[in-house]
């Protein structure tokens, strides 16, 4: 892909996995809830993931996946509290401070648009401190819809003013840039570095990076170019 930012005037950008590590994410949902249910309920640790796990992807593409209000009643654990014990792992990911000063150094509109509950949202920008780089920050529970669902980018103008055709995505979630490149949105970028434990894998049908500063020009140019080898960039 071809950037020429003078073509770009907004850039939307999801939080987990995008912007911060989505370890604490993976870790939190997958091992620590599993074992405070376990603790709770008296169970094995591995019951309590098989179990957990099924409801888990039942609420999968829906807002309730990252209800915490939803999951603390669902599982009868303080979700939120939980989250605290572990925020030492939240963390941003390398160069997204770099990325994000480019943006606002050339003037772009910057969004933080996330599936994200407002709880969770409220104990991130605490912990990193990232919320004053954005023009504003939207919740899919704002919007309604999840960004899954096809309508999710059409609902979103209601909220903030884009031009699809003249917008950025940057996001690690492939369904959620297919449903906005059915909607238009002209520039989809796929982070295929979400998580600090993982091997990134780029993605078959986005362009993909390992970390912002692929999309920073060099030198005074407002051009970069982004081979769709994420391996060629360490």
């Amino acid at each position: 892909m071809h950037i020429d930012w003078n073509t770009i005037d907004t850039v939307l950008l999801d939080m987990d996995g995008t912007l911060l590590d989505r370890h604490f994410d993976d870790h939190f949902w997958l091992e620590h809830v599993p074992r405070r249910w376990a603790t709770k309920n008296a169970t094995s640790l591995e019951y309590a993931r098989e179990h957990l796990y099924s409801l888990f992807r039942s609420q999968e593409n829906t807002l309730n996946w990252t209800d915490l209000d939803y999951w603390s009643d669902r599982l009868r654990l303080d979700i939120s509290l939980l989250k605290k014990e572990i925020e030492h792992l939240i963390s941003v990911h390398p160069f997204v401070i770099e990325f994000l000063l480019f943006l606002k150094q050339h003037r772009k509109a910057v969004w933080l648009v996330t599936n994200a509950h407002s709880k969770t949202l409220d104990l991130k920008m605490r912990k990193t401190l990232i919320g004053p780089y954005f023009d504003g920050t939207i919740s899919a529970h704002q919007v309604g819809l999840p960004k899954e669902d096809d309508r999710f980018w059409r609902a979103l103008q209601e909220h903030i003013t884009y031009d699809p055709a003249r917008t950025m995505l940057g996001e690690d979630s492939e369904t959620n840039l297919a449903t906005a490149e059915k909607f238009g949105i002209g520039y989809l970028i796929y982070i295929s570095r979400y998580s600090s434990a993982i091997q990134p894998k780029p993605s078959q049908q986005f362009t993909s990076i390992n970390y912002f500063r692929q999309l920073i020009p060099v030198s005074g140019s407002m051009a970069v170019t982004i081979p769709n080898n994420e391996g060629r960039f360490p």
